[in-house]
């Protein structure tokens, strides 16, 4: 074998995309020339010249010629009747370069010399993607789903770097199979055990932050800015936003006309409710926007203690608190208020909406009580037991138990 074919000796480098030609070029001269020093005790004389192209690499051993006998390193020094059968024209003071072939080495040594390479280059592959991807969180990136595990996805890059999505990480809703296409942000990388680990997420405000750069452009330039997001994957998100421009509406700006802007964000987070609102260093106001759709009748707010009373009409509160309670705890994390919503006791003909009484009532009774047009606490009182019997399936002692909770709302 007269040289040291890197293709077909050493193929595993065919399968390394992140490493530049430069990059694998010195990686080999520097593992070539460590054998050397090892074999010969110095490598400063050699030349090693890599084609990556061709695939191949040459060693060239460079040594002086001196007369007969007077060898004091042959490492660094060639015996002049030995340098003349190389090249005849040669003379004593001279250098000659000697070319050295695979078949120089010992079966050990290039076996070394395979399991040091490929150990090199598969090191600075992970720290190339570790760095690359490092510099990536907080960016939204586009893979393929590969695989579907229990607890988590094994997502592919363009270029075929794996990456995590975790089952934690995921909106409850998301559904993926192998070849699906899928959106997340690099939420952070780690080493374990010398192999980079990049963590997607789905779940994070700063997926949705993202998601509203890429779709509104006065955002992405600056001239909107988001000043907090909050969200429960996959049921409802609140985002405040301001501009720095009197004549842009940075709610209208980010919804959109008719909602164009935001539909593509509702669609890419699985129909999850979108909230935006302006933001307000006035705290009273800003937590009566927190607090949308629900209209507000006034606040209390104490700013040492961070607590806020809400007053409002009965019809208003279960908008406030939403499914779940999931839009009074947005507007509480958004605005950093523990906020605590009443009903407004100054109107003298207040009556209460029954779906107020949800969690004292089961809901199938609730519902079979509207069936027959009792929507409200007063519209169930004004009626008798025995005609509440008589218009619904519900048993007399259900009733009663019924009418108790709604007397005692207005004792």
């Amino acid at each position: 074998m007269d040289n040291i074919n890197l293709v077909e000796t050493f193929s595993e480098f065919k399968e390394f995309k992140n490493i530049d030609r430069e990059t694998m070029m010195r990686i080999i001269e520097d593992v070539f020339r460590a054998m050397l020093t090892k074999k010969f005790g110095e490598e400063s004389n050699f030349d090693v010249i890599v084609n990556i192209d061709r695939g191949d690499l040459e060693i060239w051993h460079t040594r002086e010629i001196v007369e007969d006998g007077e060898i004091e390193d042959p490492n660094l020094q060639i015996a002049f009747s030995e340098a003349i059968k190389i090249e005849p024209d040669f003379e004593v003071g001279e250098e000659v370069s000697e070319q050295i072939f695979l078949s120089d080495f010992g079966r050990r040594e290039i076996l070394a010399i395979r399991q040091n390479l490929v150990s090199k280059i598969m090191d600075y592959e992970k720290d190339s993607i570790y760095k690359k991807y490092k510099e990536k969180v907080g960016e939204v990136i586009a893979g393929e789903v590969y695989q579907v595990w229990k607890k988590e996805i094994l997502v592919l890059d363009d270029e075929g770097i794996e990456l995590i999505l975790p089952k934690s990480e995921q909106i409850p809703s998301d559904y993926f199979k192998k070849g699906d296409s899928i959106r997340a942000v690099v939420s952070k990388v780690d080493m374990r055990n010398s192999n980079p680990v990049i963590i997607l997420s789905r779940t994070s405000p700063v997926f949705l932050e993202r998601l509203f750069e890429s779709e509104v452009p006065e955002i992405y330039d600056g001239l909107i800015t988001i000043k907090k997001i909050v969200r429960i994957p996959g049921e409802r998100a609140k985002v405040a936003v301001e501009s720095y421009d009197d004549r842009i509406d940075p709610v209208g700006a980010c919804v959109g006309m008719k909602g164009s802007r935001i539909h593509g964000i509702v669609r890419e987070l699985r129909n999850e409710n979108i909230d935006v609102i302006n933001y307000t260093t006035n705290e009273n106001l800003y937590v009566q926007r927190a607090l949308s759709p629900a209209k507000v009748i006034s606040i209390n707010l104490d700013p040492k203690t961070h607590k806020a009373d809400v007053y409002m009409k009965p019809d208003q509160v279960s908008l406030a608190i939403g499914k779940g309670g999931f839009n009074i705890r947005l507007a509480g994390q958004l605005t950093g208020y523990e906020i605590d919503v009443y009903r407004d006791t100054d109107v003298d003909s207040e009556d209460v909406d029954l779906q107020e009484f949800s969690d004292e009532i089961d809901q199938w009774i609730i519902d079979e009580l509207k069936n027959i047009g009792c929507d409200t606490a007063k519209s169930v009182l004004d009626l008798e037991v025995q005609e509440l019997v008589s218009r619904t399936d519900l048993e007399e002692e259900t009733i009663q138990e019924v009418v108790n909770i709604l007397k005692a709302e207005f004792e």
